[in-house]
């Protein structure tokens, strides 16, 4: 009897000693705070507030104070999640060989900002930016990174990230912009989140300025000349080595002075951005922007 009670006595010790391990272990996560993070689709939101504020999806068009835009958007999640800490804001955007451009660029230094690039086909649609924001959302909510997850996009092919982040725990509250006429987000992703709000015009009208038609149309005064296009080439032609490396560099040599087809239009509509000015037709200035290309990569070999 004497050796039961000793047995009962260590088995006491025992689960008093694991209830306080527990009740510590609880009072630790109680005193973690919940972490959020923010998730645009830069596409969306370029063509919903451009058609909201500017009256055009054309981003040309249009100026967009991205910084500002972000801290409004920090702002307003500090509001929502009051009891969280913001992680980082995910900027999902498509770039032609997924080399950023001078904006992404800007976006990209921003505190707390991490640009993630899909890619862009010949008719400037994305392509995988919506695998890219559901692997993020997926693997932050996988490891706890995040609790919650403020998603400003619309297309119905984030259902699946959606899906994918909730089956970890994470709550997905889904950002709108307000559409001029019907709705500019899908059904079904509205259907699967676990809340949804929409920003009106004022929310976004200060950071959203229209372009005068000179800013963006090719006019008689504002041609380049052809040291700033050879300069914009050469320009080009860094982001695409960085982005190719040195081996597809030494490819392209056989062929001088003439560039794959596929690489000249890529150089031709990248430096068109660039510029803010139409190429086409001035055969010049395409050749000016072919040499600083050549030329760059020549300094570099």
């Amino acid at each position: 009897m004497e050796v039961m009670n000793d047995d009962l006595a260590g088995l006491g010790a025992r689960i008093a000693r694991t209830n306080e391990l527990l009740e510590r272990m609880l009072a630790e996560v109680a005193k973690t705070p919940s972490t959020h993070a923010i998730f645009v689709d830069a596409g969306y939101l370029y063509a919903a507030v451009g058609r909201l504020v500017a009256g055009t999806e054309d981003r040309r068009a249009f100026d967009l104070d991205a910084e500002g835009l972000i801290d409004a958007l920090i702002d307003k999640a500090r509001t929502i999640f009051a009891d969280s800490r913001l992680l980082r804001v995910y900027w999902y955007d498509g770039a032609r060989r997924r080399i950023h451009t001078a904006e992404q660029q800007v976006i990209a230094e921003l505190p707390d900002v991490k640009v993630r690039l899909g890619n862009l086909n010949a008719n400037n649609q994305q392509k995988g930016v919506d695998s890219l924001i559901r692997t993020d959302l997926e693997s932050l909510a996988r490891h706890r990174a995040i609790s919650d997850a403020a998603l400003l996009g619309g297309d119905e092919d984030l259902v699946s990230a959606v899906e994918a982040a909730q089956g970890y725990g994470a709550r997905v509250h889904l950002w709108g912009i307000e559409a001029p006429e019907g709705r500019n987000q899908a059904e079904p992703l509205l259907w699967e989140v676990d809340s949804q709000r929409t920003f009106d015009l004022q929310f976004f009208k200060p950071y959203v300025s229209r372009r005068t038609a000179a800013a963006f149309e090719p006019a008689g005064g504002a041609r380049p000349s052809r040291e700033d296009v050879r300069f914009v080439g050469a320009q080009i032609a860094a982001r695409w080595l960085a982005s190719r490396g040195r081996d597809a560099m030494v490819e392209l040599f056989p062929g001088h002075p003439y560039l794959p087809g596929s690489v000249d239009q890529d150089l031709l509509v990248e430096a068109e951005e660039l510029l803010q000015y139409s190429l086409r037709g001035q055969a010049d200035l395409r050749r000016a922007l072919r040499d600083g290309f050549w030329e760059h990569l020549q300094s570099q070999y």
